[in-house]
């Protein structure tokens, strides 16, 4: 199964070389957010208006190191959250996708 994850082309940018990467959600929150496909304009309308573009990474769910867990998110809608670092593998693909104006 593939989820999306999405970040700003400067912190992505600046894990280029890491084993795994960690949202800054997983120490606030203790998970990193994602979606799954038909929810991905709907969060980026919700979050990242004015944002000039981001990049959505394609996740492969059977090659994630750390626990997935399905479950009720904002306005009770179930999202795919992950409880740990995003291993490097498991990120199969990475799109740009540009969104406002900043």
């Amino acid at each position: 199964m593939k989820i999306y994850h999405i970040v700003l082309p400067e912190i992505w940018d600046k894990l280029q070389n890491e084993e795994f990467y960690e949202a800054a959600s997983l120490r606030a929150e203790g998970f990193i957010h994602c979606s799954f496909a038909s929810q991905i304009a709907v969060v980026l309308d919700r979050y990242y208006k004015g944002v000039p573009e981001v990049l959505i990474l394609e996740i492969e769910t059977d090659k994630l190191t750390s626990k997935l867990v399905e479950e009720p998110s904002t306005g009770g809608e179930i999202y795919p959250h992950i409880y740990g670092p995003i291993n490097r593998e498991a990120v199969v693909a990475v799109e740009k996708k540009v969104i406002g104006d900043g």
